[in-house]
């Protein structure tokens, strides 16, 4: 048994290389194992559920290819596509995930996370992701037409790219004090997330004396990153080069 776990691909048409690696890594790699994992910002942006674009139309039928050939499939959203929602994941035949969420990996309590929750030193964008996951703000955003809502997403990552060029790289990365509490209060050893396009594999020291363990993904624009994990193998951060 292989489970494999990947964030950040920030897919979109306008990366077509990302795109054409996503679909090579289903092939040479998703196909043969038992489960994968999307830890968010799988799309650079998502609309809804409800999105017709023929980009949109493609990468699910890739999906469905995957969960048809027997891999489960579990999608948790990001801050890129957090409106990514349960329908997506239902017409592709995968399992939507809650962010954050505790799975068994092969007898082990691992806490998957997006990851964006632990940048609490960014408070202008904690104001924004509490916002974006909120069901009020989620429900206007679906409520209006898919142009404007391409309109909106357009806007809003200007914004972002705008705004991160002026914050100090520690800001956007994790408080490690909210690591250790969202470890602690899940009662797990081992955290895997993305978000931060930083990644690593980190040991803690968790309460009581014990040590801990934090992977992060990396995002997908010079390699592809994933994670392995199998019953005789501990979970692997692992890369390999994109190529036009």
């Amino acid at each position: 048994m292989t489970t494999l776990f990947i964030s950040d691909l920030h897919l979109d048409e306008g990366r077509p290389a990302i795109t054409q690696a996503f679909y090579d890594f289903l092939e040479q790699r998703a196909y043969n194992a038992d489960e994968l994992y999307i830890l968010g910002d799988f799309f650079e942006a998502w609309i809804g559920d409800d999105d017709d674009a023929s980009f949109a139309a493609e990468v699910k039928a890739q999906l469905k290819k995957l969960t048809d050939n027997d891999t489960q499939l579990f999608i948790m959203g990001g801050n890129r596509d957090f409106l990514l929602g349960k329908d997506f994941a239902t017409q592709v035949g995968g399992i939507s995930l809650e962010d954050p969420t505790v799975i068994d990996l092969y007898g082990e309590r691992v806490l998957l996370m997006h990851g964006d929750s632990l940048c609490t030193h960014d408070l202008e964008y904690m104001q924004f992701r509490a916002q974006a996951r909120s069901e009020p703000f989620q429900a206007m955003m679906l409520s209006k037409s898919l142009d404007e809502r391409r309109a909106i997403a357009a806007d809003l990552r200007q914004k972002s790219k705008s705004m991160n060029s002026l914050k100090a790289e520690d800001i956007m990365d994790v408080t490690p004090e909210e690591v250790i509490k969202a470890m602690d209060e899940a009662q797990v050893h081992v955290m895997v997330h993305g978000h931060t396009h930083r990644p690593a594999h980190h040991t803690l020291d968790l309460p009581e004396e014990e040590r801990g363990e934090r992977i992060v993904l990396g995002d997908w624009g010079e390699n592809i990153w994933w994670i392995e994990a199998s019953a005789e193998t501990a979970l692997s951060l692992n890369k390999a080069p994109i190529t036009d």
